[in-house]
């Protein structure tokens, strides 16, 4: 189910259990349901002012834990090359398929790697990026996550997390926030039906509001969780 190399990482000690561990919950939804995993990340759409703050124009971009592809389409109109890096086979599948029909082929490749180890060399990259992704935990990200962002981020060039957890810590490493306060967000599901089935699965403490209200577009204020507006970055030195 998890490779040593991932065992290592989201399944830490011999009684690791999903009900009590949530990263390693999300690691295995990603590798045995990554089509219900797709579904949710369909819905949660990223303000368009954090879209738009991102650079144009560079030559090229590293995607760290792309996932789906969250960002990664938007990302490929932006650099000569983009390097897409997830370690769940099964998203690296699905984004692969997505880059191929939107004929992105020669300008994205998709690897695996983690966080603590990118598989790529120092200074490679004008912008390197990561999106709902790197948390304080070691097995997304931590420290040696933050590190290998920057390493691999060339001088001069920019370092952003979008969607970020723990923006305190983040800005004692330097990071600056930037918020798109303005206009209310939603997850906007495909249908009621289809909020009423997520939204009990990845956002318990709002189901039963769906339900009764019979929405599709699911304010985040209802789900108990910050909406996808904020990122923070650093220029590289």
């Amino acid at each position: 189910m998890l490779t040593e190399a991932e065992a290592k990482r989201f399944a830490r000690g011999e009684t690791a259990d999903p009900r009590s561990d949530p990263t390693l919950a999300w690691e295995l939804l990603y590798r045995l349901e990554p089509e219900l995993y797709e579904r949710l990340v369909a819905a949660e759409r990223l303000h368009p002012g954090v879209l738009a703050w991102l650079p144009h124009e560079v030559e090229r971009i590293v995607e760290v834990a792309a996932g789906t592809g969250r960002l990664t389409l938007e990302l490929v109109k932006r650099a000569r090359e983009v390097l897409a890096i997830e370690p769940a086979g099964p998203l690296r599948e699905i984004l692969s398929q997505k880059l191929s029909r939107a004929d992105h082929g020669d300008r994205a490749r998709v690897a695996n790697g983690f966080f603590d180890d990118l598989p790529v060399g120092d200074d490679y990259a004008d912008l390197v990026v990561a999106c709902s992704a790197l948390t304080p935990a070691p097995g997304h990200g931590g420290e040696a996550g933050l590190a290998e962002m920057e390493r691999v981020c060339r001088p001069g060039g920019c370092v952003v997390i979008v969607w970020p957890n723990e923006v305190p810590l983040l800005a004692a490493h330097g990071y600056r926030h930037v918020s798109f306060d303005d206009g209310e967000m939603f997850v906007e599901f495909a249908s009621h039906t289809e909020a009423a089935e997520l939204t009990e699965i990845f956002y318990p403490r709002g189901g039963e509001e769906v339900r009764r209200h019979g929405w599709r577009r699911v304010p985040y204020e209802a789900l108990g969780v910050n909406p996808p507006r904020d990122l923070v970055y650093k220029l590289i030195a």
